[in-house]
């Protein structure tokens, strides 16, 4: 849940930027995106250099899985706010601060949504290879004994559990974030 939760705020606070001032998104995209592109195992094993064994490390791996996920949907979420109703809210002379938080971000909320629980999913696949840092984990068990077989599926079906568990929290949220996406019209 941290790297998540850390993700998410670095994420969400780069889109902004980006939202607010448009020749950054590229560049921020490419960082997230090659930050993405390094392989898991490759990552933990050249930030143990930086950050040494532990916890520590497998948060910074996890985080930076994390951003471009949730970089690529609150930036995409912000572009698909129709103009018409950034114009309207000018019109009834919202500054453009009332415009992001009453107007953009609530309407940019179900992609925004929708990019934290597939990182939420991911960030649990990826958190298995987190004893290469020497975090633990289920990955540890996974790897303790490669004759037995069992304790390869026990955590398997323990990180699908997990996986599943967090995707229904981050629902949950959103469900809670969004009443009017629930709204029956009739």
């Amino acid at each position: 849940m941290v790297p998540l939760a850390l993700g998410f705020v670095f994420a969400t606070a780069l889109a902004l930027i980006g939202h607010r001032y448009k020749f950054l998104n590229p560049w921020f995209l490419a960082f997230v995106s090659l930050l993405f592109t390094i392989p898991s195992i490759a990552f933990y094993l050249i930030l143990l250099n930086v950050t040494g064994r532990g916890y520590s490390t497998a948060v910074v791996v996890l985080m930076a899985y994390t951003l471009v996920l949730i970089y690529r949907n609150v930036a995409t979420g912000l572009q698909e706010v129709p103009r018409e109703m950034v114009d309207a809210a000018e019109g009834m002379g919202l500054t453009r601060r009332q415009i992001l938080f009453k107007v953009e971000l609530p309407m940019a909320l179900p992609t925004i949504f929708a990019g934290l629980r597939i990182a939420a999913s991911s960030t649990v696949g990826i958190a298995g290879f987190a004893f290469f840092a020497g975090a633990g984990g289920l990955g540890a068990e996974i790897f303790a004994d490669p004759t037995f077989q069992g304790n390869v599926v026990a955590a398997s079906i323990l990180m699908v559990l997990l996986a599943t568990a967090l995707e229904l929290i981050v629902l949950v949220v959103q469900r809670w974030a969004t009443p009017w996406e629930r709204a029956v019209s009739r």
